[in-house]
């Protein structure tokens, strides 16, 4: 047990089932499917948060129906030929003492694909059209809905005959049960809209249904919103409102709370939040939950740190804490709690690149500071050197860290040099933007993995031939990275003009007056800028080649920043790259056509272009040679971290 957070490890019951701590992984969904089934990738996926020691383990959700498909990859529970997947994924989550639950799901008018690049088909209580991914739903008729009902039923039934410990009714972030309650979506007149008693009756007989077909010894629990924090979406009374009553049917045995609404923008940031927002901020939602029934409650929203579960659950506001993104980014996260080892834990930044990030691009999740994530079946468990070598690593950011400590892991002899007097590189420069802070965090987590792992590290020290001669590297990994480029412009000698690079790093004091910023990727770097000056009351106009400003960050991040620069006044200019500078006007050129834009009274511009690679002029003489990261070719810290990984297990597997 451990001494730094005992609540978080004491066994809970759910039901007929005790869980050996509070630590859970809900459903997310991971693109591991094998062709909408459970395979060998997602069973290894799991099995490794299992083996972490993770408590309560929640599959994916699992569409009822066949109107349920809500993307192309959703895993189905309509016919018996899913049953050996979910009894594999049982069979491997159970040796090692986790408990495993399943989602069922419908999304009614929340639906992301069609059919081969067609336009998604939906269906809904009603035809009340759907925002964020521009579906007009079909309204179901009340055969349907029945159909919809019994395929719950059916679904929990053939699940947990499988070997599954429970399931779970997905009612949250808009989804189909809950479109029935919002009397701003279910505009029916029948006996499922109308008064507050129709609108729950959907909901209330899918649990009804769920509970009859499982019978009383498999867990049954409900996910479901808090507040949706959306324009018209259902706030906390109303939720609470609707949990009494279905407590009220003694067929749930736990509540597992979160917020948001998945049909606007605005709410959906908060199915999964990013480093914007505070930790374990849902909290707030579970505590009112908690005062209304005595049935066990779990909270998601932000929880990355095993002393954040603590507090919440000591605290009364949460039963059991979910940890989703935590585990992703460290499968052992349970495990290092469970011994008190809180520096060996890999703390999620909430970036969402790789995880949502993925999701929503349709590839297998997985993390930038952890790629062996979702990759199990390819990198673990770690090939080890059947003779030790010596091995240089050049570079110490995110590309040389993580080739380093694989390197060393595996058994070799490895020596990272770094120009610079701390690790890290370019995500040193990443954690000055605004809600960025923890962006760092990635580069003291990988090195300390190094530091563990024995790699010898040395700072301040340039790789010359004499270094090279006196560590005598039998492979080299070089990450040197990439450095600032400016890209061809007319500029007058009296225009303020600094790379975005320098800017960060040496912060100088610009000229009083309008900044113009130019961004050629649309990415945090642009945007991040735009919103420090604009938040120290500076004008700012944000200029970006991208089709708008933050194209390239994940949807639900850049919702936050876009909100955020909105509020504070930053004017954009998309489809544009800068030409020319003079002394008070910035020109920028459309990508689209011959129109050039003038942005008048400009003090300053901070220019961020496309970065170069940096490779080192030296002989390597025999050794061999592995180009990775930025090095190879600028991108972001996920391809830096990935190549380091690769690079490192290729050498293993080839000793």
């Amino acid at each position: 047990m451990s001494s730094l957070f005992p609540h978080l490890f004491e066994p809970i019951t759910l039901g007929t089932r005790t869980i050996r701590n509070r630590i859970v992984s809900s459903g997310h969904d991971t693109v591991l499917d094998d062709h909408g089934a459970i395979g060998d990738d997602l069973v290894a996926y799991h099995e490794a948060r299992a083996q972490g020691g993770c408590g309560l383990i929640v599959l994916q959700v699992s569409g009822v129906h066949e109107t349920a498909r809500y993307t192309n990859h959703v895993l189905m529970a309509t016919d018996d030929s899913s049953i050996p997947g979910y009894r594999s994924v049982a069979e491997a989550v159970h040796r090692h003492g986790a408990t495993i639950f399943a989602q069922l799901f419908h999304p009614g008018r929340e639906v992301m694909d069609g059919e081969r690049g067609m336009a998604p088909r939906a269906v809904a209580p009603s035809d009340e059209p759907q925002e964020r991914f521009k579906v007009v739903p079909e309204a179901l008729s009340t055969e349907v809905i029945k159909e919809i009902i019994a395929g719950y039923a059916s679904a929990a039934k053939r699940i947990t005959d499988a070997g599954i410990d429970g399931v779970e009714i997905v009612a949250s972030h808009g989804y189909l049960p809950i479109q029935f309650f919002n009397p701003r979506v279910n505009t029916r007149t029948d006996e499922y809209g109308g008064s507050p008693d129709n609108r729950r009756r959907f909901l209330a007989e899918v649990v009804a249904g769920v509970r009859a077909a499982v019978g009383p010894d498999v867990v049954v629990g409900l996910r479901i919103s808090g507040e949706e924090k959306t324009e018209d979406g259902l706030v906390a009374t109303e939720i609470l409102d609707l949990i009494e009553h279905l407590d009220s049917l003694d067929c749930l045995d736990y509540f597992s709370i979160t917020a948001g609404d998945s049909s606007t923008l605005q709410g959906a940031v908060h199915i999964v939040p990013s480093m914007q927002i505070d930790p374990a901020y849902a909290a707030t939602l579970s505590e009112q939950v908690k005062k209304i029934t005595d049935k066990p409650v779990m909270v998601a929203g932000r929880i990355n740190q095993p002393h954040e579960a603590e507090k919440a659950i000591a605290e009364g506001r949460t039963d059991m804490a979910i940890m989703t993104r935590a585990m992703i980014c460290d499968p052992e996260i349970a495990n290092k709690s469970g011994r008190d080892a809180v520096d060996e834990i890999r703390a999620c930044i909430g970036c969402n690149q790789a995880c949502i990030g993925h999701f929503q691009m349709g590839v297998p999740i997985s993390c930038i500071q952890y790629p062996e994530s979702g990759r199990e079946l390819t990198f673990l468990p770690r090939p080890r050197v059947r003779t030790r070598r010596r091995v240089l690593v050049i570079g110490g950011g995110p590309a040389g860290l993580k080739a380093a400590a694989v390197a060393a892991e595996a058994g070799d002899d490895v020596v990272l040099c770094e120009r610079e007097p701390h690790l890290g590189g370019a995500v040193l420069l990443a954690q000055e933007l605004p809600y960025r802070s923890e962006f760092g965090g990635a580069a003291t987590n990988l090195s300390a993995e190094a530091k563990r792992a024995g790699v010898d590290i040395r700072t301040s020290t340039t790789v010359t031939q004499q270094i090279l001669d006196d560590v005598a590297p039998e492979h080299v990994i070089v990450a040197t990275g990439a450095k600032q480029r400016m890209p061809h412009l007319e500029v007058d000698d009296a225009a303020f003009v600094i790379g975005a690079r320098d800017y960060l790093s040496t912060q100088p004091i610009l000229p009083t007056g309008r900044v113009l910023v130019t961004d050629w990727k649309g990415d945090w770097i642009g945007l991040g800028i735009a919103l420090r000056l604009a938040e120290a009351r500076v004008p700012v106009t944000l200029a970006t080649a991208a089709n708008f400003a933050g194209a390239a960050i994940q949807q639900y991040t850049r919702t936050l920043l876009m909100s955020q620069a909105l509020r504070d006044g930053v004017d954009f200019v998309n489809d544009a790259r800068l030409v020319g500078v003079d002394a008070d006007t910035g020109y920028l050129q459309s990508t689209l056509c011959e129109i050039v834009h003038e942005v008048d009274d400009v003090a300053a511009t901070i220019v961020s272009g496309a970065p170069q690679s940096v490779i080192p002029d030296i002989d390597f003489g025999s050794a061999s040679v592995h180009t990775i990261g930025d090095a190879l070719a600028p991108r972001t810290v996920e391809e830096a971290v990935f190549e380091g990984l690769e690079a490192a297990s290729r050498l293993a597997v080839a000793s």
